[in-house]
């Protein structure tokens, strides 16, 4: 069989493009391989259609809360659900379309639209040829967990994947998880005008701070049918709807019927196929590929990032990832371990959600003395003009130094005020420097200084 040799090969076009077309640039010759649309998890069906479907639907909902404003809508909003999908795919599919053209004009850049699987070390096998490189990068990200419930498989329920492209709005939903894209795309069904159930097992975001996650499920739960406690043991499909038989820990049976049903109760990493059992590369319990803290893999000159790694399952740290790569690997920086610093997420469902850094419990189970800040926004002036009712900024200090080292909000524009948070971590900033800051008045951010003033009355 016909082997072609490279200087470098990417398997992966979602994070790995931080890797491929700067390769390319600096005049390596690169191959990257996809078997599927160019763009990655987060363009074609993730982090950015599903932010599509959020924002106008959200918008609606806010819409009908109007009252407590004054403002009157003479007709309660509409949401045009295929109009929006068509919009949210068609967008998607030029920006993915543009991309690959873009790609095929790269100079130094060959892009094979086919599957990879090793076949030994450093030797992949597309589309009927071999490929070999003394660097390879292995971005192939994650695809949905599917739960083994009895009677799921063969069933028309839905991931992430199909509900973003679900041309009509179902007029119920059951939604099995409690994380990000359950409360995310369940929550934009909701809004959306369609009746939703969420099965929850224990709680929603679990891995957020216990008080942010327990004002969540509050405000989270006024709009939304909450069976909290219950796991789903079984799932039949007839006549055109879905019926899940759950029970709790009391041995209480519950049964849902709804229209459509919404699978989302994780992610597994996308090594299916692609002959790592040929490299020596080593994988954990749960398929992650093992990586260093350089992220070089057990066998040199291969590397892997991204959601396949699973350090983190966010686009922001894969480009994180990719641009160190770029650095240490391909450029002339020393090749010093990844240092992620403060690493922080959101969950944009209403009420939004974000945090950087430790959680109450987790800087208790570490044995931190710390101190604590909170302010709502209902005591701000900000949250006095929107009248709101929910939402908190919860700080978090050490005690001895003072520095800040964890931070979480929910409520209005909770990822974008998390941000000077993030930068403040990132530079060691102390509850002094939050509290010697200027800020807009009245802007939300205010509400994270008085958590810091609420901090300094406890010192």
């Amino acid at each position: 069989m016909r082997m072609t040799t490279y200087d470098v090969i990417v398997i992966g076009s979602g994070g790995g493009l931080k890797i491929a077309r700067p390769a390319a640039a600096m005049g390596k010759r690169v191959a990257l391989i996809e078997e599927g649309d160019v763009g990655g998890t987060c363009l074609l069906r993730g982090c950015i259609p599903s932010k599509m479907l959020i924002y106008p639907t959200e918008r609606a909902d806010r819409i009908r809360e109007t009252e407590k404003l004054n403002v009157h809508v003479p007709q309660p909003p509409n949401v045009d659900f295929s109009a929006l999908i068509a919009r949210i795919n068609g967008t998607i599919s030029e920006i993915s379309a543009s991309l690959t053209e873009c790609l095929r004009k790269t100079p130094n850049l060959d892009v094979y639209t086919a599957h990879a699987a090793f076949v030994e070390v450093r030797v992949i096998a597309v589309g009927g040829e071999h490929l070999t490189a003394p660097l390879i990068f292995i971005a192939t990200g994650s695809v949905p967990s599917i739960p083994p419930i009895r009677g799921l498989a063969g069933t028309p329920f839905m991931t992430n994947e199909e509900a973003l492209r679900r041309t009509a709005l179902p007029e119920s939903l059951i939604v099995l998880g409690a994380s990000y894209i359950a409360v995310e795309l369940g929550g934009a069904y909701g809004d959306a005008g369609c009746n939703v159930d969420f099965i929850v097992r224990s709680r929603f975001l679990r891995r957020e701070d216990d008080e942010i996650a327990a004002e969540f499920a509050r405000v989270f739960g006024r709009d939304h049918t909450i069976h909290e406690g219950y796991q789903p043991l079984r799932v039949e499909y007839r006549d055109g709807a879905f019926l899940v038989h759950c029970r709790n820990a009391n041995d209480e049976a519950r049964d849902l019927r709804a229209e459509a049903l919404l699978v989302a109760t994780g992610v597994t990493p996308a090594t299916r196929g692609l002959g790592l059992e040929n490299t020596g590369i080593r994988t954990d319990a749960d398929g992650f590929i093992q990586v260093d803290r350089r992220l070089q893999t057990d066998v040199a000159g291969v590397y892997a990032l991204g959601d396949v790694v699973g350090n983190y399952l966010f686009r922001h740290t894969v480009n994180y990832e990719g641009e160190y790569l770029v650095r240490t690997v391909l450029g002339n920086e020393p090749a010093r371990p990844l240092d992620y610093g403060p690493v922080p997420h959101a969950v944009f469902a209403h009420p939004e959600v974000a945090g950087v850094g430790l959680t109450e419990r987790q800087a208790r189970q570490a044995g931190r003395d710390v101190v604590i800040g909170r302010a709502t926004y209902a005591d701000s002036n900000q949250g006095l003009a929107r009248q709101s009712d929910h939402g908190l900024v919860k700080l978090l200090f050490d005690r001895a130094d003072r520095r800040l080292i964890g931070a979480h909000i929910v409520g209005d524009d909770a990822a974008t005020m998390l941000h000077m948070l993030i930068v403040l971590m990132k530079k060691h900033g102390t509850l002094d420097d939050l509290l010697d800051t200027i800020f807009i008045h009245p802007a939300l951010p205010e509400v994270a200084r008085d958590a810091a003033r609420d901090a300094a009355a406890q010192l």
